[in-house]
């Protein structure tokens, strides 16, 4: 590439790393730095002012190759290498189990619990009883099966897991019976049929896409079956001409041939939520109750708790599960123990579940409840009091998310807002950028707050983003 004269110039111009080195050390703001972080931020604001001279950038000038400038560029690389990857967001989409956000969020209590186990020493592997070894599982068989019904428990790292090391334990080698309309894929492109590949069951799909009866079943059993599987369709939802066999019926059929008969719930749920006025999903108390073999869910859905897959179900079938070496590979951690504790431990007082269990409280909370949050929001909004901006209530739809519940639309108090002179686009992208990241949705070129999400102490801190980028706009 050949270089010009003003290139040249410019390039002569540009400091090198040592001088802006030797500045830094005079700024209280690098203090506490380490000197690795700030000489890479030296070398990555020095070298973008190389390259914007070579491109033959327009704004590129003797100002922009100041020491004092670049040092400002390297404050603002530094300020971005020091910044955690992994930070807290505000959710305005009113989805409340936000795969892309985190999931669900604990409940106080949870998160107690996670934070003494996290900086103390504990009884993992440790019983305190007998002063011997012990297993990290038994800090939640018990309160597992004492809500479930179920003889035995276990937990893994996930569902997608928990079916993995299922599947691998009961039917490796064997044929596993399912309807074509169950064989779901979940989020990450994780397939059943892929699952089953993994596990070393052999998949042998039985009725159609829309109707799958107890027959198709019964026909399908052969020498070599091992297990028929349910899979709820948590994730989507199928209507009009359809039609299913219940777990009860597999049940009865399992027993009748001695096959295992095992039910993957995904988004497990200890509540019946129809009470509450939402949909009906099956609970895991109910799936136990049919006599199913072996069930398997999340912990960090509609259950509410840190990401887990759980496993309930025969204490003989447990036990074998708990032998088999892939839970070594596939084990639950310290901490995620910590936190679904917890939140296993609220539900033995359903009223005190729904009141402290965020994802609970979200999805059963009231529309008069929203709409006072909404109105608290539009009041400190007008407070700003500027002109270019505009808001009103508007009555939306919130969603359970998290791949549970898919037809399910939660009545919510929303509000919309608009800045002169900013596009919705562009609105978005100022708050999703602020600290803390905004995630909010676009209706109709206006920027949605869907308040069921949204925490009461949040409040504020959306209006202080508001008022910033009305400043700096």
């Amino acid at each position: 590439m050949k270089i010009n004269e003003k290139q040249q110039t410019l390039l002569r111009m540009l400091p090198g790393v040592d001088h802006i080195l030797e500045l830094t050390k005079s700024e209280t703001f690098f203090a506490d730095i380490p000197q690795t972080v700030v000489v890479n931020s030296i070398r990555a604001a020095v070298e973008a002012q190389r390259h914007r001279i070579l491109k033959n950038d327009s704004d590129t000038s003797e100002a922009t190759l100041s020491a004092a400038q670049i040092l400002e560029e390297v404050k603002h690389l530094t300020r971005v290498a020091m910044t955690p990857n992994l930070t807290w967001v505000i959710n305005a989409t009113g989805i409340v189990v936000h795969t892309n956000l985190g999931r669900s969020l604990l409940a106080p209590e949870a998160e107690e619990n996670l934070s003494l186990i996290a900086s103390r020493y504990s009884n993992l592997e440790y019983n305190l009883a007998i002063g011997k070894r012990g297993s990290r599982y038994s800090s939640v068989e018990d309160i597992l099966c004492e809500i479930s019904g179920a003889e035995a428990s276990m937990v893994v790292n996930n569902n997608a897991a928990a079916v993995l090391l299922c599947l691998e334990t009961i039917a490796k080698n064997k044929s596993v019976i399912v309807s074509r309309g169950e064989l779901i894929e979940i989020g990450g492109s994780f397939r059943i049929p892929d699952v089953m590949a993994k596990s070393g069951g052999i998949l042998k799909e039985v009725g159609t896409t829309n109707r799958t009866h107890l027959r198709d079943y019964e026909d399908a059993i052969e020498a070599s079956t091992g297990l028929m599987l349910k899979v709820h369709c948590s994730n989507y939802s199928l209507i009009g001409f359809t039609a299913e066999v219940s777990l009860q019926e597999l049940v009865e059929l399992g027993t009748k041939y001695s096959i295992a008969v095992m039910e993957d719930l995904g988004s497990g749920t200890f509540i019946d939520f129809s009470k509450y006025g939402l949909m009906k999903e099956p609970t895991v108390q109910e799936s136990v109750a049919t006599g199913a073999d072996v069930i398997t869910f999340s912990g960090d859905k509609l259950l509410g708790g840190p990401q887990a897959g759980i496993i309930v179900g025969k204490k003989n079938i447990i036990d074998d599960i708990k032998r088999n070496p892939l839970t070594r590979a596939l084990r639950i951690d310290k901490l995620t123990l910590a936190g679904l504790e917890s939140t296993l431990r609220l539900y033995r007082d359903e009223e005190k579940a729904l009141q402290c269990i965020p994802t609970l409280q979200m999805l059963t909370a009231t529309i008069e409840e929203i709409t006072q949050k909404a109105n608290q929001l539009v009041e400190k909004l007008n407070d700003i009091n500027n002109s270019r901006l505009h808001m009103q209530l508007i009555k939306l739809s919130s969603k359970a998310g998290g791949g549970a519940l898919p037809l399910l639309e939660i009545p919510s108090q929303c509000v919309s807002i608009k800045i002169d002179g900013i596009s919705a686009n562009s609105l978005e992208r100022y708050l999703r950028k602020s600290d803390p990241p905004i995630i909010a949705r676009i209706e109709e070129d206006y920027v949605i707050m869907d308040l069921r999400t949204i925490q009461q102490d949040e409040i504020v801190i959306i209006v202080s983003a508001f008022e910033n980028i009305l400043k700096r706009d």
